[in-house]
Formats: structure tokens, C-alpha cells, sequence
């Protein structure tokens, strides 16, 4: 371990760290002063993301300005000969300081001599992917921490595509951060006069128009009438997602929508919520609570940055909530029935590894080639930019068992806009046949098997959690299918499995089809353990699930 108490001193006594930083760092404890500079918050493949606060290992105006004047050297070294102009735009959500690090990065791209783009209110990040080659930018960065507690903030770098980072680029930009050691030197341009000056401009409404009417070209639903009687309760969770999911349910035809008021403004506190996560139950209560008074139909809530959606359906008198996975298998099952007239053989669809195989099942029933990725986001989209470079295989629809869904190819990333709006219009023309989205599912169920997917996730914080992550790791690699009971292979993707790049996941087998997989988190100091049982039905699956859980608790002592 370095010394971290040096570096503390080091910042305590800089002459360029500001005296709110230093009043903060004063107040710390030994171990917190420890936990705050044993390391450099790591410039990843998915760029930043930490907590908030002072210190090399958090997420604050300096580790911005760090990680920006990396990425600004790498683009310029890209470029370099070139006569293109260099742009840049950033987005930014909800979250505390969100907009304080936008302006930051936007200060120093200005005085590294980048043009830059920059959004002038919270924005989705779906919206930054778009309005990267939209505005023929060759970088895009949006700050947010996704679906993360309120205490984090993220940093994420998008290339000319609009996707974000995979990690052969962002290793390259990685170089370029970690090169990066004296934080006095990094330029930093004044705001006002980058904006005065025409280095930094804001960008404009008419980008997020452009956006909405790429979203509505992937409407499936004619039937204005069913539109009109679906009753939807929509809550944003305080995020960025009130105004785009607004609008474009707005134009096309969803005239009974109902937004949850006390989570409709921005709040970087998310003062609601345990934790502004579509995926967890209790970040819906509101919105479920609403429906029950409205009798709506649907409940959609968005995370922060409005890339994933959570979605409740009212079914005999009660609201049961969706998985991650079976909205993509529904949304699957409509894309692939409204566009059948344009399939072809190279229609494909993409999926991470940590998905189930409902969605993928459906697609084939379709004609559709299936493409696994590994997970994030970043990989499906980087998918879509190699199909249109080659040719080869044309983007249909893409998804991941976290909520993430993507139709078309306006964006690289995930997008609950446009989820939102099909999710909408499957509920509307299910309701018209006098059937809910738990019917539909159902009939999938009836005709391609039935899946139980779980989650199992745990935090692990610190140095400590750290290790005992990567020993948790470590003991399920070296005992392989001897530690979970009834498995009869092991996949390791360290060792480049089925094409795809090296990652730490490892996922078990059984003979019947299920299967259970274990990574560490990129984002967040966790430990995650994706489920995929096969079973006759819910209950047979469900008593499996149970008994393995158990077994991976006891194995690893969590």
C-alpha cells in the first residue's frame, strides 16, 4: 500500500486544492484519511464512478479534471495531423455536483483547444450517445452514476459512435489519464470566458427534438384509440428521464399518463428513495402506490440518467413487478413480430452473457441471429457500429438482464426513452386484446419453457472488501464445478471463451440449462451472482433457486 498519509498532506498543503477540499479533509479519521488516498480512483473501461467527496480515491472536481485532460490528450494524439476540428459534447443528471464536474470537464477540453458541446440542464444518457455523431463530435463524456446510491458520481467517455468506451479504446485513453500526475498543471479554462469566446457553447432543445423523433421511429403501435385508454403511472425517480419520457409518449398518443409529483423535480439526494434503482422494489413503492388510486394499467419508473426502466403491470387486481429479464424477452417477442416483414438473415440480436436465454429463444423462433456480449452496455452498442461497418449482421434489438433494452440504432446505449415507449405500446395493444403484460409473458412461457432469473448481490466496501471479493473469485476458478453442486461445467471468461475478450466471470452449468454466473462489479465494490433456473414451472424453479442461493452463501461466507 503507498503511503496515503503523504498524499493527504501533499493536498492539505497544494496551493490549487480550493479551502472547502481542505476543510473536508480536516475532518476526516485515520481510517477514513486511508480509505480516501490508499489508491487513485481507477480510470476504468467504464470510466469513473466512486463516491463523492475529497480525496485521490473519490469522485471530485480534481479526479475530474484528471481524467479529462487524459482524455483530451489521447483524442488529440488520435487526431493528430488531422485538420478536423476536435468536438466534444457532455450531458450530465440529477446527481449532487453533477453539473459543477460538466463544467470542470468542459473548462479543461476548452483550454486543451476542444470544441465543446455542452448541455445546459440535465440531460439522458441515452441523449449524449445520440448527440455525439449527431453534432459530428469525435467525444462525448456524461457525469452520472446510473442507478448508484447518492452518495456516487460516474464519469463515463463515448467515441465518434456515440458508444461508450470498450477496452481496447479505453485502455488507449487509460495511458493517457495515468500520465497525468501533477494536478496543478492540468489547464483549466475560465467558464464565462470559454463560453464568451465560443470555445464551450450550450447546446440547444432542438437536439433533444432530434432524439424524440428517432425514438418514434420505432413505434409499433397504430391503434390510437388503445394508446389513448392505457392509464400509466410514470415516475422519473428524480432524475433526467421526466421530460424526454413525457414528451414522447406525448406525441405518440398516450393521452392518460400521470407523473408521481413528489418525485418528479431533480434531487441529487433522491430524498424518496433508499436508492434510485428501477431494478429494487421499494425505489417504485410511490408510483405503485399512485396506480393503486389511479387503477392505472402500467407503472414505469427510470433511473437517474434514463437508461434503464423499471416496469409494474396490473394483473388480477394486483401490480407484480417485471424482471430485467422478462422485459427483454417481451420487448424481444414485439420487436421481432412488428418489424417481421423487414427481417432478414442478418437480422441479429445481441445480449450479454449474464442474460437469460428467454429472449434468445424467441429471436431464433424469428429467423434472428443471437450475439452474446459480455456485460455492459458498451459491447452491444460497439456491436451496432461493427454491423454497419461491415455489413454483416444488421442491429435489431439489444438487451441485458439489468433493465437496459435498446430498439433501433439511434443510440449506442441503452435507453428507457425508447423502452418506455415500447413498453407503453405492448401494455396498450395487450389491454385492447383483453390481456396484460403478465398474459403475454405467460404465453412465452407456455411456448419456449419457463425461466427464473435472480440476482444476488453483495457489498463489500473498501480495502478489504476488495480482497475478500477477489478471494471469493479465486475459490470458485480453482474448485471449478465441484463448488456448486450439480453443475457439469465451468465457462471461465478470463481465458477469452467464445470469442470474447478476457473478463472475470464465471458462470456454472447444469444439465437441464441453468446456470449461474459470478463477477465482480465494474462500478460499484460488490460481488454479483446472476441465476438462470429452468424449470417445468414456478414453483419446481423457484425451490432450485432457493437451494443454490443457500449453497453460494455458505461457500463463500457472504
Amino acid at each position: 500500500m503507498r503511503d496515503y498519509k503523504k498524499i493527504y498532506e501533499e493536498w492539505l498543503q497544494a496551493p490549487y486544492i480550493d479551502d472547502y477540499t481542505k476543510t473536508e479533509l480536516k475532518n476526516l479519521t485515520e481510517e477514513e484519511i486511508q480509505d480516501r488516498f490508499y489508491k487513485d480512483l481507477a480510470f476504468g473501461t467504464g470510466g469513473l464512478r466512486g463516491k463523492m467527496g475529497a480525496g485521490t480515491n473519490r469522485m471530485n472536481r480534481y479526479t475530474v479534471r484528471k481524467a479529462t485532460c487524459g482524455a483530451a490528450n489521447a483524442l488529440k494524439a488520435r487526431y493528430a495531423g488531422s485538420k478536423t476540428p476536435l468536438r466534444a459534447v457532455i450531458a450530465y443528471d440529477s446527481r449532487n455536483h453533477s453539473e459543477e464536474f460538466a463544467a470542470e470537464a468542459a473548462g479543461v477540453l476548452a483550454a486543451c483547444g476542444i470544441h465543446v458541446t455542452l448541455f445546459n440542464t440535465l440531460m439522458p444518457t441515452p441523449v449524449l450517445s445520440f448527440a455525439v455523431p449527431y453534432l459530428n463530435s469525435q467525444m462525448g463524456i456524461v457525469i452520472t452514476a446510473s442507478h448508484n446510491p447518492k452518495e456516487y458520481n460516474g464519469y463515463k467517455v463515448y467515441d465518434e459512435k456515440g458508444c461508450q468506451l470498450v477496452p481496447d479504446k479505453a485502455e488507449y485513453v487509460i495511458r493517457f489519464v495515468e500520465e497525468v500526475r501533477d494536478l496543478q498543471k492540468i489547464p483549466v479554462a475560465d467558464y464565462r470566458t470559454a463560453l464568451q469566446e465560443g470555445q464551450i457553447e450550450l447546446a440547444g432543445e432542438e437536439i433533444l427534438e432530434a432524439f424524440l423523433e428517432a425514438v418514434l421511429k420505432q413505434s409499433g403501435l397504430k391503434d390510437k384509440e388503445a394508446k389513448a385508454s392505457l392509464r400509466i403511472v410514470y415516475t422519473p425517480l428524480h432524475g433526467t428521464g421526466n421530460r424526454p419520457v413525457r414528451k414522447v409518449l406525448k406525441k405518440a398518443g398516450f393521452t392518460q399518463v400521470s407523473v408521481v409529483a413528489a418525485q418528479e423535480e431533480p434531487d441529487g439526494d433522491f430524498s424518496t428513495v433508499r436508492s434510485p434503482n428501477p431494478e429494487e422494489r421499494d425505489a417504485l413503492d410511490l408510483a405503485l402506490e399512485q396506480a393503486k388510486r389511479e387503477k392505472a394499467d402500467l407503472v414505469l419508473g427510470t433511473d437517474p440518467d434514463c437508461d434503464r426502466v423499471g416496469v409494474g403491470v396490473l394483473h388480477q387486481g394486483e401490480y407484480r413487478l417485471l424482471t430485467g429479464n422478462q422485459i427483454g424477452a417481451l420487448l424481444v417477442a414485439w420487436v421481432c413480430e412488428k418489424k417481421a416483414s423487414s427481417l432478414s438473415s442478418r437480422s441479429t440480436l445481441v445480449k450479454t452473457i449474464v442474460t437469460n436465454d428467454l429472449g434468445a429463444r424467441i429471436a431464433a423462433d424469428y429467423g434472428l441471429q443471437v450475439v452474446n456480449t459480455l456485460t455492459g452496455f458498451k459491447y452491444i452498442g460497439d456491436k451496432i457500429s461493427e454491423y454497419e461497418r461491415t455489413g454483416e449482421k444488421k442491429f435489431v434489438i439489444g438487451y441485458e438482464e439489468s433493465y437496459g433494452y435498446l430498439a433501433g440504432t439511434h443510440a449506442r446505449d441503452k435507453d428507457a426513452v425508447v423502452s418506455a415507449l415500447m413498453i407503453s405500446e405492448m401494455a396498450a395493444a395487450g389491454k385492447a386484446k383483453g390481456r396484460t403484460l403478465i398474459d403475454e409473458l405467460e404465453l412465452l412461457y407456455k411456448k419456449y419453457g419457463y425461466y427464473l432469473d435472480a440476482l444476488s448481490s453483495y457489498t463489500l466496501e473498501g480495502a478489504k472488501g476488495v480482497e475478500q471479493i477477489q478471494n471469493s473469485m479465486d475459490k470458485l476458478r480453482k474448485e471449478g464445478v465441484r463448488a456448486i453442486p450439480g453443475t457439469t461445467k465451468m465457462t471461465d471468461y478470463l481465458q477469452e471463451t467464445e470469442g470474447l475478450p478476457k473478463s472475470d466471470v464465471l458462470k456454472f452449468f447444469w444439465p437441464d440449462g441453468s446456470w449461474m454466473a459470478a463477477r465482480p462489479s465494474g462500478t460499484e465494490p460488490k460481488i454479483k451472482f446472476y441465476y438462470s433456473i429452468c424449470g417445468s414451472g414456478r414453483d419446481e424453479a423457484e425451490k432450485s433457486l432457493g437451494t443454490i442461493q443457500r449453497q453460494v452463501r455458505e461457500l463463500l461466507e457472504l
